[in-house]
């Protein structure tokens, strides 16, 4: 754990390095050709580098051992720079878009596009570059932090692509208003992006049910299926930056004793952490079956079955997180 600590360390100071190289070429475009666009594109950068600076320090934050007063750790802080960085977004966001609508009745007199567009072309593709390895290293590493980061570059990218585009076409026509008015398409698509990392972060604090994980769950429950795992119901997903807690109710024959119980539930547990993709902190409740469940119980040498099994019920995402057995 402490390894891969160290790696999202310094993948984000990586970030954090080139980042601010970047984000003084941009004003040195800026400078060169006194072009609003280009301060948008400059202005997000400051964002860029503050996310990635508090990035760093939530995943030394997140990597800190649980203690008395967090018992699941502290991983939840990699949702709050989440929330920090979108916010910072939507606010860069909002200020181009007020600097640009003022531009549009007093316009800025733009000289040496060329240059710009050289100078912003370059940012863009770093970023780009940038952006998808810390998207694939948070995969990885399952790091929100790693992954919101990349996101915030890629987007970046994406805004400098725009603004080249653009840039040009006021190069070639001479209309000076068009500065401005890119400048405020590209502030609302940078609202856009602030808007969605803000929404996963909140969702991720308030413990919204990872349906991604949640269906992986099953799939790997459906094709390893016990005869005596009767029913799995009441899961539940919780995600602690790179740690996912899960909770469930497994239904099981209440013939068993308490050894086949604690085998059957192992069993489970080693089942998802080898199969899944991320590793899980299962806790398991075992149930008793109820005569209700013959109908549809797979244990086909019961010695107290009350009637034949009828039906065979698949498990899927509603019937799994419902909190109760399958015949109600």
């Amino acid at each position: 754990m402490k390894l891969h600590v160290q790696k999202q360390k310094k993948i984000i100071l990586l970030s954090l390095g080139i980042g601010t190289i970047l984000m003084l070429a941009k004003f040195v475009a800026y400078f060169v050709t006194s072009s609003n666009a280009i301060l948008t594109d400059a202005a997000e950068s400051i964002v860029n580098v503050l996310a990635s600076s508090f990035a760093f320090y939530s995943i030394y934050l997140a990597a800190r051992p649980r203690d008395l007063n967090h018992p699941y750790g502290h991983g939840k802080v990699e949702f709050f720079s989440a929330f920090v960085e979108g916010s910072l977004i939507l606010l860069a966001g909002i200020i181009i878009i007020f600097k640009s609508s003022y531009n549009l009745f007093i316009p800025n007199e733009i000289h040496m596009i060329v240059d710009g567009v050289i100078i912003i072309a370059i940012t863009g593709i770093i970023n780009f570059w940038l952006g998808h390895y810390l998207i694939r290293q948070s995969q990885k590493f399952n790091s929100l932090t790693l992954f919101a980061d990349g996101k915030h570059l890629q987007s970046d990218a994406y805004t400098s692509a725009g603004l080249v585009a653009g840039l040009l076409l006021i190069h070639f026509t001479g209309i000076g208003y068009l500065d401005s008015l890119l400048s405020i398409i590209l502030g609302l698509y940078i609202v856009f992006n602030g808007y969605k990392l803000i929404r996963k972060s909140v969702g991720g604090l308030m413990d919204e049910s990872d349906f991604e994980v949640v269906e992986e769950v099953i799939t790997i429950l459906n094709n390893n299926r016990h005869k005596s795992w009767i029913d799995v119901h009441n899961l539940r997903t919780q995600r602690y930056g790179t740690d996912l807690h899960i909770d469930c109710h497994l239904t099981l024959p209440y013939y068993f004793d308490l050894t086949r119980v604690h085998e059957e539930v192992s069993g489970l547990d080693k089942l998802v952490n080898q199969s899944a993709k991320i590793q899980t902190e299962f806790f398991i409740h075992a149930d008793p079956c109820l005569p209700q469940c013959c109908h549809y119980c797979r244990m086909s040498d019961c010695p107290v079955r009350s009637e034949p099994k009828r039906k065979d019920i698949v498990w899927n995402t509603i019937n799994v997180t419902r909190n109760h057995k399958h015949f109600i």
